[in-house]
């Protein structure tokens, strides 16, 4: 598997423990016959949590996608393993900004992650163009 393959595995896990860990923190409060629950989430930094989880899963798709295509397509696959790991460490850096509720920093780092995912989608379009 290529580094980018794994930072797609890496995506997928940011997002499940961005929830599970709010979860097993408040696991007194936490009823898991009732994981929807809108009463758990009534916490500040749990809702938060919440939103940088859904925000994962409406991000990863793309970025999968792209990785695949990019590699499929033949990119450059030193550059995709780069913006790979680069988006993976935006992400990383979105979650902490989201739930330490830095809404400006959060939202530079949504859209520089995009940029990054735009990037590794397109590769496969202008590959003759990079210098790699």
């Amino acid at each position: 598997m290529t580094v980018a393959e794994w930072c797609v595995f890496a995506a997928l896990m940011l997002y499940l423990l961005t929830i599970g860990s709010v979860k097993w923190i408040g696991f007194r409060r936490f009823d898991n016959s009732r994981p929807r629950d809108p009463a758990f989430y009534d916490d500040p930094i749990r809702a938060r949590a919440l939103g940088a989880h859904q925000n994962g899963i409406e991000t990863f798709p793309f970025f999968a996608f792209a990785v695949l295509l990019a590699e499929f397509r033949g990119g450059p696959q030193r550059l995709v393993d780069e913006l790979a790991v680069l988006f993976v460490i935006v992400r990383i850096a979105y979650v902490f900004t989201y739930v330490g509720d830095r809404p400006t920093l959060r939202s530079i780092l949504w859209s520089l992650g995009f940029a990054i995912n735009l990037a590794i989608f397109l590769m496969p379009a202008i590959r003759g163009f990079w210098p790699v």
